[in-house]
């Protein structure tokens, strides 16, 4: 797919982008520029949309438990 930069340095965005992007009119998006140079699109989400998306724990988890968590993750990392 392709688009065309207009002399106001303006481009349409390929109908085949917009749906795969869900994109309507109005809707934000992001551009991320990678060190490789390769640039990406992201739909701007709501945070509203992502309520629920993250079971509840059983239990409430001490900042103990979670600090020996970080520790081992870290710790696993940086062992490679």
């Amino acid at each position: 797919m392709e688009a065309i930069l207009s002399s106001k340095y303006q481009a349409s965005i390929p109908k085949g982008v917009r749906e795969f992007l869900h994109l309507k009119p109005g809707d934000r998006f992001k551009f991320f520029i990678q060190p490789d140079g390769i640039v990406a699109i992201l739909p701007k989400v709501p945070t509203s949309t992502l309520k629920g998306s993250v079971p509840k724990l059983n239990k409430p988890i001490s900042t103990e438990d979670m600090d020996a968590a970080i520790e081992a993750g870290a710790t696993k990392r940086f062992r490679r």
